[in-house]
């Protein structure tokens, strides 16, 4: 099968013929129908989170199962699945407390002896990436990195509930739990936050602001449901935000990952409000906060994945998008081919587009 190789950081994926291995216990190989070119794909191929190399990047993508290894409980042949770059173990102590994202659980791995998932044609291995390595035409991954959806779903918008939207929608309806006529800001405006603004629409919130120095992206959060759009490269944006919320939001989503973006949604945030911050900040930054305002009761927190129970929440949220009101079609700029992958992740790089997505015939 044909696959896009990192062989090594900060250079460009390679298109190259990988094999693929057998479904072994508890595994699934998936055709690729499609996958999302995320910002955290690029973190990795441009070296700010370091990973093994070569490896076969890509990780917000859905298809269909072409085969099952032994002991595989819930899914067959022909379903339909999402997958998840957090495969969970089903045992551990995050998964019984309903916090299945945060699992670390070994089992779901191969053991160190068995033959690689992945290898390249002349026999090297390649490191499996976040469990997935979607930037290719099949995916053998642990059944409890997918789930089966409704067969009448589109698989190239359900790639994008593998991470942009479960990780922005869960900020709203898992982290934040917003009530209907409380407020939200969302920094960024690309796929994640664009989701945990739609999100926030739903959940029926107040005020929604959204945060984005592109003018095109503020244009995209308005159709996905915010109410009023800000430039946080303005000075005085803060106050701004104080101002149109009569003293700060009930809750701030960060989605941009960086310490600037984090300290913002500390400042917006009205006595008592929850920040909440999605983004990747990189290794050896940190986030400066006054010690003085913790005496607001104000909150801070972290969020893998939007704190998602994936076997509930993903089909929750492919039955939105069915009934019209969860909005994956405005998030994708654009369909290419894996060829194209390159090109997609320099649009990224440039901070233009929403969402490229691979689709395969």
């Amino acid at each position: 099968m044909k696959a896009a190789v990192l062989l090594e950081a900060k250079t460009p994926l390679a298109i190259e013929e990988v094999q693929v291995s057998k479904p072994g216990p508890r595994e699934v190989l998936i055709r690729t129908a499609a996958v999302g070119v995320c910002r955290s794909d690029l973190h990795f191929v441009d070296g700010a989170f370091p990973h093994p190399v070569p490896t076969v990047p890509g990780h917000e993508a859905a298809g269909v199962v072409e085969a099952v290894g032994s002991d595989v409980a819930h899914l067959r042949p022909g379903d339909h699945v999402i997958t998840f770059l957090t495969a969970f173990c089903g045992s551990c102590e995050y998964c019984v407390t309903g916090r299945p994202s945060l699992c670390v659980d070994p089992s779901t791995r191969r053991p160190a002896d068995a033959e690689p998932r992945l290898k390249l044609a002349d026999g090297r291995p390649l490191a499996p990436f976040l469990n997935l390595s979607a930037f290719a035409e099949m995916m053998l991954v642990h059944e409890n990195a997918c789930v089966a959806i409704a067969k009448d779903m589109p698989l190239d918008r359900a790639a994008l509930l593998g991470c942009a939207v479960i990780t922005g929608a869960g900020s709203i309806f898992n982290d934040s739990r917003l009530r209907p006529g409380e407020s939200v800001a969302v920094i960024g405006a690309g796929g994640i936050g664009l989701a945990a603004i739609n999100a926030a629409k739903i959940a029926g919130a107040g005020q929604i602001l959204a945060l984005d120095p592109v003018a095109e992206k503020r244009a995209l959060a308005e159709k996905m449901g915010a109410t009023h759009m800000l430039d946080p490269t303005n000075e005085g944006v803060a106050k701004q935000v104080l101002a149109l919320t009569g003293g700060g939001v009930h809750y701030a989503i960060e989605g941009v990952g960086r310490p600037a973006t984090a300290e913002l949604a500390w400042q917006i945030l009205r006595r008592g409000g929850t920040a909440t911050i999605l983004g990747m900040i990189a290794p050896g930054q940190s986030v400066s906060l006054p010690g003085h305002t913790f005496l607001t009761g104000k909150k801070i927190q972290g969020s893998l994945l939007g704190s998602t129970r994936f076997p509930i929440d993903m089909p929750r949220l492919v039955q939105l998008y069915l009934d019209g009101k969860l909005d994956l079609d405005t998030m994708v700029a654009e369909r290419i081919g894996l060829s194209q992958v390159n090109d997609a992740l320099e649009k990224l790089r440039q901070g233009t587009s929403v969402r490229s997505v691979i689709t395969f015939a």
